[in-house]
């Protein structure tokens, strides 16, 4: 694949499995796969039936009519390991094209998914099971830390909340 230099506009679309097309779902699949699976070499099911779920929601991010950013949106709920009713929404496959990094495309999909977040749910409160690597990143955006670092599929992880309804990124 080419380099993609981001000076066009990028699309976003936020929609639920079932407005996906079989091209777009194909193009999120695949796009996870190359860097979950195959770049962060991570054998794991990534079909999990999350997506499928009718309070899934998916943002994707089109440059020139390539799939560059995605993530998804999990609507408000008890978190399973949570002893409170506090109702939390969960982002997560949060993916950059590799040929679209370290252009500022990580933080533009992070604002995207938290406007999302509000247009959905009127802001809930956010969880998202954080590689470590990127723990500053999501500092920036109002998550903090709430436990102690964990592998998942082998890399290690932080779980983290966000309460605020500030979307800019706090430098």
């Amino acid at each position: 694949m080419n380099q993609i230099t981001v000076t066009s506009p990028i699309t976003w679309q936020l929609l639920a499995f079932k407005a996906l097309s079989t091209d777009q779902l194909y193009e999120i699949l695949a796009l996870r796969a190359q860097v979950f699976v195959v770049e962060q070499n991570c054998a794991y099911q990534d079909i999990d039936g999350i997506d499928r779920d009718d309070e899934t929601y998916h943002l994707l991010g089109y440059q020139n009519h390539q799939l560059v950013a995605y993530l998804r949106l999990m609507a408000p709920s008890a978190l399973p390991e949570s002893v409170n009713t506090i109702k939390y929404a969960k982002i997560g496959r949060v993916v950059i094209s590799p040929d679209a990094r370290g252009m500022g495309l990580g933080h533009r999909l992070l604002e995207q998914g938290l406007i999302a977040n509000k247009q959905l749910w009127a802001n809930p409160p956010l969880y998202i099971s954080a590689q470590k690597y990127l723990l500053e990143f999501y500092k920036g955006y109002g998550f903090v830390e709430t436990g102690e670092e964990y592998l998942e599929d082998g890399i290690p992880h932080i779980a983290m909340m966000r309460t605020t309804a500030e979307v800019n990124y706090i430098a």
